[in-house]
């Protein structure tokens, strides 16, 4: 399928029978309720029944049918933001603690995988970190220093990546990372929890969470779960109403697949540090017609969820700057987009919620290292409540306030108040939904409202306000997704207005409500 199909569905989309549950289907009480079922929701779920906990696992979609399954699977302790930034903002010890846990969460998936016989394609390979071409290599020299203060000391220079046909130039080699197959991986945990005595219930949504002394999740189907102690592994928590989101900014990254001869490019984990930065690996697809080959997964091309609509172009650059470094691409399978929450200071925000409950806690701010985040969130969780001690505890304490990270809260949160203004001044994309394509949106403005209007294929139109239900940013058309995506916190909705991403965690509300 080419580039120009319109196709947004990921590799490890094909295995969602099997990441299916019934949904809730009466009130329940469990040691610990932990809504999301991605990586982070299902690893603290199997760490907490491995403990002897019982455990409710709830999600309104599948199974990581969230960010999950739209990673593109890097495990790494090669950190996005770089070991020397994380060492001053955080000091040296909190860069040598970033790489220790991220280092412990490949080891501990590695080690889940071998003790639950999980087939999900887990495999150790080389990192290579490298700058675009006749770019300044003073940030590898950085990044190497900080990266041995942090006790990676077997990261290394190294001549060039191993990629034939383009040469990379001087670059860093990180060692032992690895790549495996998130969702194989989920259907694993799945087996386990469930045999471990944990319950999970997908297509049930948690409208109402409150903590204390009797925890309560009030799910839109009218039964309830109580709980000693709540967890909110959503990606961006769906329990908050400010605080977290203003700690963090939501972006939307995007990636293509790309066929390739089985082979023909070395398995390994590449990054540049080009911005925005690209990130590449291989996976091996087997075909049923027995035509095997390799798909090249690229990803890249960020930006503020919300704050542009010009994905098709995206996908294309993605393309262009692929097929410069690997010419083998023979053609784009399939493309796709997800979001990743930037902390403002570079790390996740795990443990409990500021300003709620002691028994309440969150998982978020993944930072484009989702799989290794969600994993550290699920070791240090699970701790967190079982009551032993951390030493990672204070290093992602949702609560901390890093002064040298100010400047950058400032600029993310004027950002947002750019938005709301602009949001409500400016005058809709068109002056009628008459105006509108079939299996197109936009924005019309009623007087002093604004309707998100979206022409389905048969032409009939169905109208929902274009008010975000979290904090009342306008929302607006994400055309490559056929969503309606919120720029000020990154909530996202379906073209007939059903939230598919918080922080909003109700739909959008029907005209005559607005």
């Amino acid at each position: 399928m080419d580039s120009n199909s319109g196709q947004t569905r990921s590799i490890w989309m094909a295995i969602e029978e099997e990441l299916e549950s019934a949904p809730l289907g009466e009130n329940m009480h469990a040691d610990v309720c932990i809504v999301g079922a991605g990586i982070a929701g299902m690893t603290t779920a199997y760490l907490l029944t491995r403990a002897g906990k019982a455990v409710i696992v709830l999600d309104d979609g599948h199974i990581g049918g969230g960010m999950t399954e739209r990673t593109t699977a890097h495990l790494c302790t090669a950190i996005d933001d770089r070991y020397f930034k994380i060492e001053h903002l955080h000091g040296e010890k909190g860069a040598m603690l970033a790489a220790q846990s991220h280092t412990a969460a490949i080891d501990r998936i590695e080690a889940i995988v071998g003790e639950e016989g999980i087939a999900c394609e887990f495999e150790r390979l080389d990192g290579y970190l490298f700058v675009p071409p006749n770019d300044s290599q003073d940030v590898l020299e950085r990044e190497v220093k900080a990266a041995h203060r942090a006790g990676l000391t077997d990261v290394e220079h190294v001549e060039r990546a191993p990629i034939d046909g383009f040469d990379t130039g001087m670059c860093l080699r990180f060692p032992r990372q690895a790549q495996f197959h998130p969702m194989k991986y989920l259907a694993g945990l799945k087996r386990a929890i469930e045999r471990n005595g944990g319950r999970i219930f997908t297509g049930t949504h948690a409208g109402k969470i409150e903590g204390g002394t009797n925890g309560r999740v009030e799910t839109d189907s009218g039964f309830l779960v109580t709980a000693d102690a709540i967890v909110i592994a959503t990606n961006t928590p769906v329990n908050d109403i400010v605080t977290i989101h203003t700690k963090q900014s939501s972006y939307t990254t995007y990636v293509i697949g790309a066929r390739i001869p089985r082979g023909s490019v070395a398995r390994a984990l590449y990054w540049d540090t080009e911005e925005p930065y690209h990130y590449v690996r291989v996976q091996s697809v087997s075909a049923r017609d027995g035509d095997d080959y390799d798909l090249l997964i690229v990803g890249g091309e960020d930006h503020k969820s919300g704050q542009a609509d010009d994905g098709d172009q995206r996908y294309a650059n993605l393309e262009a700057w692929a097929r410069e470094r690997f010419p083998m691409i023979a053609s784009t399978e399939m493309r796709w987009s997800g979001q990743v929450l930037e902390p403002v200071d570079g790390l996740a925000f795990i443990g409990r919620n500021p300003g709620d409950q002691q028994n309440v806690y969150i998982i978020t701010g993944d930072s484009g290292m989702g799989m290794t985040h969600g994993t550290i969130g699920g070791i240090l969780i699970t701790e967190l409540i079982v009551g032993r001690s951390c030493p990672w505890e204070p290093l992602y304490d949702p609560s901390r306030i890093t002064l040298r990270a100010s400047l950058q809260y400032a600029r993310e949160n004027i950002n947002v108040a750019v938005e709301y203004f602009e949001g409500y001044l400016s005058g809709g994309d068109v002056d009628s939904p008459e105006d509108i394509a079939p299996g197109e949106g936009a924005i019309v403005r009623r007087g002093l409202s604004k309707v998100a209007v979206y022409r389905d294929e048969d032409g009939i139109v169905h109208e929902r306000s274009a008010v975000c239900p979290h904090l009342g940013g306008i929302i607006g058309w994400n055309k490559s997704e056929k969503t309606w995506d919120c720029p000020c916190h990154g909530s996202r909705f379906d073209c007939y207005g059903r939230v598919i991403t918080g922080p909003a965690n109700s739909d959008l509300e029907s005209v005559k409500e607005d």
